[in-house]
């Protein structure tokens, strides 16, 4: 099993930044990727930014020049920085892991449990 701790979510006020931070633990061989998906009220969940274990990265049009993803690969540890929040950027924001474990030896999708970021004029 693979368990996400997120932090930083909260409030943000306009021009504000926030960085969350999510951290994978547990019996896993390898972490593939990681990066986050968001939520909004009666929206899908789409992908916000991913980073893979070889440093690729991927973002959301919507995010791109105002979020910045970034890892601690000994800490299996994965940052989102978030710039120029606006009202939309409003959502419960969910970290994501793909990782190998000895049961799923072809990579399984972890979730952690979502942060919820809050534009606020």
């Amino acid at each position: 099993q693979v368990q996400l701790a997120e932090s930083g979510g909260g409030l943000v006020q306009p021009g504000g930044t926030l960085r969350l931070s999510c951290s994978a633990s547990g019996n896993f061989i390898k972490i593939r990727g990681m990066g986050w998906y968001r939520q909004a009220p009666g929206e899908q969940r789409v992908l916000v930014a991913g980073l893979t274990s070889d440093g690729r990265t991927d973002y959301a049009d919507s995010v791109k020049g105002r979020f910045t993803i970034s890892r601690d690969a000994a800490k299996n540890t994965v940052y989102l920085q978030m710039n120029s929040l606006k009202p939309e950027d409003t959502a419960v924001y969910y970290c994501f892991a793909e990782a190998v474990t000895r049961t799923f030896s072809s990579g399984m999708v972890y979730w952690g449990k979502g942060s919820q970021v809050t534009y606020s004029s």
